[in-house]
């Protein structure tokens, strides 16, 4: 697009530093040297026009198709008016059309917000009118998820139908998103956009009733997918799964949109266990992410020795600490993969600290140091830093990957980023090498009878019995100890144990103020779609068993 000519004022800006100045030749170059979310698949284009940047079932899209799509997006969302820093909202499994709405929100400097789909009613409801949203996606699949609330949601001006094959739109003013989309222009939009504007909210699911809206920028996104491309080594010959859902930050931020700033190739799929080892074989598959309750899923899997796996080099997990017993198991079945752990949080968009590869039995157990970009230590209830080794405190983090803000919520802001640290409410401790340790979340600390019992140091000693297969070790109120610690344990399939033979077990590793006071049987532990396992479910539900 052309430019206005200066006129003789403007041209003395070009004399004089100052910010107003600098703000108006920015805003006259944005084209040439901006650095934002928006040019990203631009920009690979250039590099791999012709690759395969994304698969989703028939779907095969070249980085120059993708570019086109993500542009067809942009335009639409600006065709119903969505202006920069508006807010769209889709609710939705990992779909093609979940990454060109992400993506086409960048492009026109609007705010992307994925609802988790496992919410329902009044808790989409209230991320909705919380965020002022004004459009919302929705896949047909999890349609029901919303019929209830769509009329008390009275800010949402446009209601799009994202159709997977699951049924026809109601009669409630939907529009179809392919009709919707495809008819639009290909050419990128003209907006001016900067690296300290805002592209993304999530809510997290937090501790308190209420989830909290983070926001983040683009300059956050960079710098972490910076980071991750170099301290997970990346590469754009990478062909990358993903299984988990892109509606959560993990999978789309650490994974997804890195290699599609590479140049790799993303193939988008559901979580089911062996489809996903299917995947890796048929696409020979380099690079695969998932939660330790995953990686467990295919390790007892029945196809697991039945596919070949030979092609996945890179094995990384996060979202919950990794049991060294099947952290040991996995480095076994993969002896040619290096394996990774990242540890971070929403706020930090999200990758905080990463164990590297080579750390990965020499440090076993650990979160590793902070990334590329960041910066890390362990503070006590003070806020003074501990330098000490394995004196425990709370891990925080700083650097730019940290976000912007939590809407809404200026105080709750400022208290988790007092002293220019974000605070993650997790607690650690550091080692000889400065590596950090996660031991807990603050409140998954178990306090029984005046003593405090971390829930992963149980976890790893009822893993080492043969049989179980997982466990969740959480606190349940108790009338005599205040929190009794409570083990929730699934077995291995075939294998069986007692509650006395898992006791005694523990009885001859823990302490004996650490060893579980009940033992739990499940068929499966109850688990968020990222493979998160829900403590907070489940001392709810056991909290009257000791009365």
């Amino acid at each position: 697009m052309m430019q206005e000519p200066l006129s003789e004022q403007d041209k003395l800006r070009y004399s004089t530093i100052n910010q107003e100045n600098i703000d108006f030749i920015t805003n006259r170059n944005n084209r040439i040297n901006r650095w934002v979310i928006a040019d990203m698949i631009r920009r690979t284009r250039y590099h791999h026009p012709d690759k395969t940047a994304l698969v989703f079932n028939e779907i095969r899209l070249s980085y120059t198709q993708l570019e086109d799509q993500c542009n067809q997006a942009a335009n639409a969302l600006a065709g119903l008016g969505v202006r920069k820093y508006d807010r769209v909202a889709i609710l939705a499994h990992n779909t093609h059309h979940h990454v060109l709405t992400w993506l086409g929100c960048a492009k026109i400097g609007a705010i992307y917000l994925a609802v988790n789909y496992l919410l329902k009613d009044d808790d989409i409801a209230y991320c909705l009118n919380h965020s002022e949203s004004t459009v919302f996606i929705v896949e047909d699949s999890l349609y029901e998820n919303v019929r209830g609330v769509l009329d008390k949601v009275p800010g949402i001006r446009h209601l799009i139908w994202s159709n997977q094959g699951a049924g026809q739109p109601p009669a409630q003013g939907f529009i179809d998103f392919n009709s919707w989309c495809f008819q639009a222009a290909t050419t990128e939009p003209d907006v001016i956009l900067r690296i300290e504007d805002p592209v993304q909210m999530t809510y997290t699911s937090g501790t308190e009733s209420l989830p909290k809206g983070v926001i983040i920028s683009n300059q956050s996104l960079i710098a972490q997918y910076m980071g991750c491309i170099i301290d997970g080594r990346y590469d754009h010959t990478d062909i990358n799964i993903n299984a988990l859902p892109i509606y959560h930050c993990a999978q789309r931020d650490v994974f997804l949109n890195p290699i599609f700033w590479l140049g790799g190739t993303n193939i988008l799929m559901s979580p089911d266990i062996g489809k996903i080892l299917a995947a890796i074989e048929t696409w020979k598959a380099t690079m695969f992410f998932a939660p330790p309750t995953v990686w467990i899923g295919m390790l007892r899997h029945p196809d697991f020795t039945r596919h070949d796996l030979s092609s996945l080099v890179k094995c990384y997990y996060g979202a919950s600490i990794m049991p060294r017993e099947i952290l040991k198991e996995l480095l076994e079945k993969f002896p040619r993969a290096g394996v990774y752990n990242y540890y971070g949080q929403t706020e930090l968009a999200p990758y905080h600290t990463i164990l590297k590869a080579e750390d990965a039995l020499q440090k076993i157990g650990a979160a590793g140091m902070g990334g590329l970009h960041m910066e890390s230590r362990i503070e006590d209830e003070e806020g003074s830093e501990i330098s000490d080794v394995n004196v425990t405190g709370e891990i925080c983090g700083r650097g730019p990957h940290a976000m912007t803000m939590y809407f809404k919520e200026p105080d709750k802001t400022e208290t988790a980023m007092r002293g220019g640290w974000f605070h993650s409410g997790d607690l650690g401790v550091l080692d000889e090498d400065r590596y950090i340790t996660v031991v807990d979340r603050i409140k998954d600390m178990i306090k029984t009878g005046g003593e405090n019992v971390a829930s992963r140091e149980v976890e790893e000693a009822v893993y080492l019995h043969p049989a179980v297969e997982e466990v969740a070790v959480v606190g349940v109120n108790h009338p005599r100890w205040v929190e009794a610690v409570t083990a929730v344990i699934k077995l291995k399939a075939g294998a069986t144990a007692t509650e006395a033979e898992i006791m005694e077990h523990c009885k001859s590793i823990l302490s004996p103020f650490k060893v579980p006071k009940k033992i739990v049987f499940v068929e499966a532990l109850p688990k968020t779609p990222t493979g998160k396992i829900l403590k907070r479910e489940m001392r709810e539900s056991y909290k009257g068993i000791f009365r």
